[in-house]
């Protein structure tokens, strides 16, 4: 059985945001054939420009995602939108296609009850700009987030239960690519 390499891409740059906790929530739900990875060092990336020769980060970033069969994104909502440095990351790949035909899971997490659906907007147009491989379960957004997360942990049931047809979804979009 093929060995099944996922990349996680948290929106905060901080260790214990809850939109990392959500994605290390993930390795627990993971089946025996797949390994997960919480990239580090979107803080490495400096500001896009086109025409460039690619900064270490940026490297490192590309890297990861060409190593990668699919991708899951966590994201938080700063102003209505994508924080700028998981969008400035992306917008590194709009030419060279890292993206392109790659599964994608999305995901936006907000302490408020809209959790976060404006970033999840966002995220998703430029997913869709980016050309991922995406269908109607690729996305999943997660209000009140403070309160399902103790002590570093994810721990509310209905929230792991959507992540985990989140993971299934990805793995099942893998599976055909």
């Amino acid at each position: 059985m093929k060995r099944i390499n996922l990349l996680g891409i948290s929106g905060s740059l901080r260790t214990e945001s809850t939109n990392t906790i959500i994605l290390r929530a993930v390795e627990s739900l993971l089946p025996e054939n797949t390994s997960f990875q919480i990239f580090q060092g979107l803080d490495e990336i400096p500001h896009f420009i086109p025409g460039v020769e690619d900064p270490h980060g940026v490297v490192k970033f590309k890297t990861a995602l060409r190593q990668a069969d699919g991708i899951m994104i966590c994201t938080p909502e700063y102003a209505f939108g994508v924080p700028g440095t998981l969008k400035n990351a992306l917008d590194w790949t709009v030419a060279t296609g890292e993206f392109n035909e790659k599964p994608v899971s999305a995901i936006s997490a907000s302490p408020l009850h809209t959790g976060g659906d404006k970033a999840l907007a966002s995220l998703l147009l430029t997913l869709t700009a980016l050309g991922t491989v995406r269908n109607e379960n690729s996305a999943l957004s997660i209000p009140d987030s403070k309160h399902k997360v103790e002590i570093g942990s994810l721990t509310d049931k209905l929230t792991i239960s959507l992540l985990q047809k989140q993971l299934d979804n990805l793995l099942d979009l893998v599976g055909r690519h």
